[in-house]
């Protein structure tokens, strides 16, 4: 070996020891951010974290140190525990203002369209009309297909009902109090009290139903996208011809229940058990 090639040999190996070092270095460190946002409690002590992630105190010290410094973390001195910061609300916010519904949702419509071989909807609300603003159809001859952009009321249809079955009791309490429900069909649920049941079955089961209620012939499955409040940013739905979606019904659930929660954590959503 020449001189030269054993001069970059010692050369090159303290830089790949140093990028280690750094890389090691920010894991952990977003580790330690992470388990803020992962932990039930508001606020946590050096113990507390360095016993969760096995780390050494000293070493948990000295990340929180440098987390403080840019604003993600910040220190109570009364009770000497930390919290998430300032910075952290900053970064949260930047990725809530860049997401675009629509945009996310089209790999989820496309895969769930070819699982369940039906049409797969995304709808958003508008008030208290919501409408449908994307959809993937199936390679078959027979079909449903909705009209984008057509706004629909909040109680008639599975994906209307998704929508108003997780917005909160004052929302929905305003919504049904708002007036006479309209029927688009003869199986529309337009009586206030058989509806309000409804919706408590659709938010303790997380998805909705609908046969015929909306458009005659055509019927649907529908979950609601949560956002980190837990509240619906959008709608999934499975639809399909009434007769043939009757048998359809359990595969459709559990296919849209998966695409609904991998959206839902996109959007920032922590599912129960995580909590």
């Amino acid at each position: 070996m020449s001189t030269k090639d054993r001069n970059a040999v010692t050369t090159d190996k303290p830089i790949r020891e140093s990028t280690g070092q750094a890389i090691a270095t920010v894991e952990r460190a977003a580790e330690v951010l992470m388990h803020f946002t992962e932990t039930p409690s508001v606020t946590l002590g050096v113990t507390e974290i360095a016993d969760a992630l096995r780390m050494s105190k000293a070493a948990v010290h000295r990340i929180l140190a440098s987390l403080r410094v840019r604003g993600l973390i910040q220190l109570d001195p009364a009770t000497r525990r930390y919290s998430l910061g300032v910075g952290a609300m900053r970064l949260g916010l930047a990725y809530l203002d860049r997401l675009d519904i629509r945009r996310i949702a089209a790999p989820e419509l496309m895969t769930l369209s070819q699982r369940t071989n039906e049409t797969a909807t995304l709808s958003t609300r508008t008030g208290w009309t919501r409408i449908y603003v994307d959809q993937v159809t199936p390679p078959r001859e027979v079909i449903m297909s909705v009209t984008l952009g057509a706004p629909y009321p909040l109680h008639a249809g599975g994906s209307s009902k998704a929508f108003l079955a997780f917005l909160t009791e004052e929302e929905i309490e305003s919504y049904l109090s708002s007036g006479p429900l309209e029927s688009p069909t003869s199986r529309t649920v337009s009586n206030v009290a058989k509806l309000r049941k409804e919706l408590a079955h659709i938010r303790e089961c997380g998805w909705s139903q609908s046969f015929a209620e909306r458009m005659s012939g055509a019927a649907s499955v529908a979950a609601p996208v949560l956002d980190h409040h837990g509240r619906p940013v959008a709608v999934i739905s499975v639809c399909g011809p009434l007769e043939r979606f009757r048998t359809e019904v359990d595969a459709c659930v559990e296919a849209l229940l998966e695409s609904t929660a991998r959206l839902s954590i996109q959007m920032g959503w922590t599912p129960p058990e995580r909590r």
